[in-house]
Parts: C-alpha cells; sequence; structure tokens
C-alpha cells in the first residue's frame, strides 16, 4: 500500500507544484516540464505497482449496480476529457472539463471497486482534481471560456468519444477486469 500512496501523493505534487510554488517553478524554467513529466511517470507506475499489490481489503459491494453505474459515468468522463481540447460547443460551457473528467473517472471506479486500494488510488486522484480546480480557479478566477464550438466539433467530440470509450473498454477486457 505504501507504493500506492507515495504514488498519489506524487502525482499530487508534481501538478500542484507550479501553483503551490510558483517562484521555485518558474526559476525552472523549461526544464521544470520534464521534471514534472518524469515525476508524473514515475507517479503512475508507483500507483500502477502498489495497486497490483495491495492485498484486498473489501469496504463495499455494489454489485452490478455499481458497474452499471460505472459504464454510464466513464462515458459521460470521455466525453469531457475529449472536450478539454476539442472545437465542440461544451468546451465552453465547462470549466475545467479534463479535471472534471477526472472526478467522474473517480467516482466511477469507487462505483465498482469497493476495497481500500481502490479508493486510495480513486480517492486520491478524485481529490487531487478537485483540489486543482481550487488552485486554479484562486490563482484564474477571470476564466474566458471557449466561444469558437461548432456543430461540427460537436459531432467529432462525440465520435472520437465512442471510439476511445471502445479502446477503453478493449483494453479492461484484454488487460483486466471486464467493465460489464
Amino acid at each position: 500500500m505504501g507504493k500506492l500512496v507515495l504514488g498519489v501523493l506524487l502525482w499530487t505534487f508534481a501538478h500542484w507544484f507550479k501553483r503551490l510554488a510558483p517562484g521555485a517553478r518558474a526559476a525552472m524554467g523549461n526544464a521544470g516540464k520534464g521534471v514534472v513529466a518524469v515525476l508524473s511517470i514515475f507517479a503512475i507506475w508507483l500507483m500502477v505497482q502498489g495497486y497490483r499489490e495491495a492485498e484486498v481489503v473489501p469496504l463495499w459491494d455494489l454489485g452490478a449496480m455499481g458497474r452499471g453505474l460505472n459504464n454510464i459515468l466513464m462515458v459521460a468522463a470521455v466525453v469531457l476529457l475529449g472536450a478539454g481540447h476539442s472545437k465542440s460547443r461544451l468546451r465552453g460551457k465547462i470549466r475545467h472539463p479534463m479535471l472534471w473528467s477526472a472526478v467522474l473517472w473517480s467516482i466511477a471506479h469507487l462505483l465498482a471497486n469497493g476495497d481500500l486500494a481502490s479508493l486510495v488510488l480513486f480517492g486520491g486522484i478524485g481529490l487531487w482534481a478537485l483540489g486543482s480546480m481550487v488552485l486554479i480557479n484562486r490563482a484564474e478566477p477571470d476564466d474566458q471560456p471557449y466561444t469558437d464550438g461548432t456543430v461540427q466539433g460537436d459531432i467529432r467530440l462525440a465520435v472520437i468519444s465512442v471510439v476511445v470509450f471502445a479502446v477503453i473498454v478493449g483494453i479492461h477486457m484484454w488487460i483486466g477486469p471486464s467493465p460489464f
């Protein structure tokens, strides 16, 4: 469990460093991006390894209902993830769509996985995303929403989201627990 906790903390630190210590981050220049990238990759490795090695300590079991809700929320999470860089109208309606995607991903996975390691991993990432929104909103309160969204952008976002969701489902069925 130690690797998992360390991975979540390292992920959070790497991503919040710019907001919590802007002077130190600015002093690093472009090298800071590389440091954050390396720390993020290492954090992901720690989280994956820690999650795989963690003892299963059951906390709750929502059964088929949890898996069904998981799949519905995951569709929405994939759409929001894509909306963050799309040319859709949705992009201008939601501040922080990619972070909201992480929150939905986290909730979805907690509905389907009711063990302690899942609570640490998915709950930790969900809290990181919510905290990130607070830090960004505090630093940049005057957000200018995206205004160039088009119907074509909406269609492209929908098609890409369906394909990405299908790929995610395929990967889950190939390497690990079936989402169905």
